[in-house]
């Protein structure tokens, strides 16, 4: 069994959802958990829910300054970072290219791709010093594929897998690694971003006939973010239920 004790995990968008699963996982395993999420309040209750050794910044991960601020606190109060799962995202509006909005677009790939950025750049300093780290990014199926109608997660998550396997070259050298996973649609908060019409086009492009479980996916997580995960580094993980088998 995987064994997180005297560890300290950072998740962000940890308040719902993949995020909020990972940190059950984690916890139950021994992890000391921070939540970093916009939703400060819904983050704070989500700790308070798990009990343990949790506990809640709130965070615009849009923002360096905002990331750096969070950085800073969790070293002051945890006094080192051993892992991250980034799972702050948006799924934005569902519009053909022609119909969508300059700025919603930016806004898209500012929250998953900057961010990710962000919160990267943010934490492999410590990591470095201490000579260990695991990050795990989420990325999407989406961004392997794409998605009609969702062109700005799509290229955002495309992004985030392009960005990860960069990361994790970078730091092959170390005991840090850094992989991302590509879910296929979970049944979260998300889906209320999105129309009806798509949720049912990405549910039939998946072999399994079904949408993923949050539990599912923190369980490979998990195992990523471990020590048992030493050599796999600059990876993507496939979750599509058999979409994407690559």
């Amino acid at each position: 069994m995987m064994d997180f004790s005297g560890q300290v995990a950072v998740i962000t968008g940890g308040a719902q959802g993949i995020g909020r699963a990972v940190c059950e996982v984690l916890l139950k395993r021994g992890a000391r958990i921070i939540i970093w999420d916009a939703d400060e309040a819904l983050a704070s209750q989500a700790a308070s829910e798990l009990g343990g050794d949790s506990s809640a910044i709130g965070v615009d991960i849009s923002s360096w300054d905002s990331v750096c601020a969070a950085r800073d606190a969790t070293l002051a109060t945890a006094g080192r970072i051993d892992v991250v799962v980034n799972s702050a995202g948006v799924a934005g509006m569902n519009a053909t290219v022609e119909d969508y909005p300059v700025e919603e677009f930016a806004k898209i790939v500012a929250i998953n791709l900057l961010g990710t950025f962000h919160v990267n750049k943010a934490v492999v300093p410590s990591m470095r010093d201490a000579k260990y780290g695991r990050i795990v990014n989420i990325a999407s199926v989406a961004g392997k594929e794409g998605n009609p109608n969702a062109s700005a997660y799509s290229a955002s998550k495309a992004g985030v897998i392009g960005f990860t396997k960069s990361l994790g070259k970078e730091l092959a050298d170390l005991d840090i690694a850094v992989n991302c996973v590509t879910p296929a649609a979970a049944r979260t908060r998300i889906f209320d971003q999105m129309s009806q019409e798509h949720i049912d086009y990405m549910l039939s492009k998946i072999p399994r006939a079904r949408f993923l479980e949050v539990t599912e996916a923190a369980e490979m997580i998990a195992w990523l973010a471990s020590r048992e995960n030493s050599f796999t580094t600059a990876g993507v993980f496939d979750l599509s239920g058999g979409r994407a088998t690559y």
